[in-house]
């Protein structure tokens, strides 16, 4: 049996088969932070990533953002050898992840696309090459503009199911200038049944119309089904006021999700780090949140 994820040590954790990581995520009851970063953007702290300060104020997980998979440039790393994201890994201690957008070119906008290039999208390559540089997990979701669809996403589930060996998290933070629902019951059983792990849904309190109802009936059709649910706050308010921040954290876990992610809308493409740490204490307390933030990736 595994160790929840936030009691875990960096080299169990490196250890644990992609069902064994969604296992530990599910033990540790709704108190797992995903903390998303534009990777390619220079860090506020030129020296350093922003995976390695997300992980120093208590992220349990790491989503990259804006990654050509197909040419990978991470900002701040200087020793990337041969493989980039395993040399994060090293530096962060913890399971990384990445974002690939399932662009529609049908999908009727809200806005003007903005225009993506090939290793940023999901396809045969991308999803090839995640194995290759030994992603734990990957993202389907759309950034603002890019015209991600909910029927594109799902179609992307099917194919990431069949040639990715990591865990599949899957949904919009945001409608990603498409004019439809952001989410909705029946999204939420087509996602399962094209075989998500992890089911992503706007956080309380971020897109309108999201409630404590509708995201607490998305759990518990998820969880009846063996599937995670992650909320996101991908609406720039990941830079909000704490007490903004604590709010999210504690409607969000009484909805039941089993990820609470925190955007990248901050200095160099970051969350405040002081609002990732707001977030642990806010969830999880403040013992968790230091032993996740002080235990040596060494251990």
């Amino acid at each position: 049996m595994v160790k929840r994820l936030i009691s875990a040590d960096t080299s169990e954790v490196a250890q644990m088969t992609p069902e064994e990581l969604k296992q530990s995520i599910k033990a540790s009851e709704g108190r797992v932070v995903l903390s998303e970063n534009v990777a390619t953007r220079n860090p506020w702290i030129h020296e350093v990533t922003n995976a390695e300060m997300a992980a120093s104020f208590g992220a349990d997980l790491i989503l990259l953002n804006g990654v050509d998979v197909l040419d990978v440039k991470i900002a701040g790393l200087l020793d990337i050898e041969n493989n980039p994201i395993q040399s994060l890994k090293r530096l962060c201690g913890r399971p990384i992840g990445v974002n690939l957008e399932p662009v529609d070119q049908t999908a009727d906008m809200m806005e003007e696309r903005f225009e993506l290039e090939v290793g940023r999208t999901a396809r045969k390559e991308t999803f090839e090459k995640l194995n290759a540089l030994g992603m734990d997990f990957v993202c389907l979701t759309g950034n603002p503009g890019t015209g991600v669809s909910n029927d594109a996403i799902v179609e992307s589930v099917k194919r990431a199911k069949s040639l990715f060996d990591g865990l599949v998290f899957a949904g919009k933070m945001h409608s990603a200038g498409v004019d439809e629902p952001v989410v909705n019951l029946e999204l939420v059983q087509r996602l399962i049944d094209a075989g998500a792990d992890v089911i992503l849904v706007p956080s309380i309190g971020s897109v309108p119309g999201i409630t404590l109802d509708m995201v607490s009936e998305a759990v518990q059709l998820c969880h009846a089904h063996g599937v995670l649910v992650m909320s996101a706050i991908g609406t720039s308010q990941e830079s909000a006021t704490k007490e903004t921040i604590r709010f999210f954290g504690l409607q969000n876990k009484i909805a039941g999700v089993d990820i609470q992610h925190i955007g990248d809308a901050g200095y160099g493409g970051l969350a405040p780090v002081e609002n990732i740490y707001e977030l642990g204490v806010a969830i999880r307390g403040l013992r968790h949140t230091v032993s996740k933030m002080t235990r040596s990736i060494l251990r």
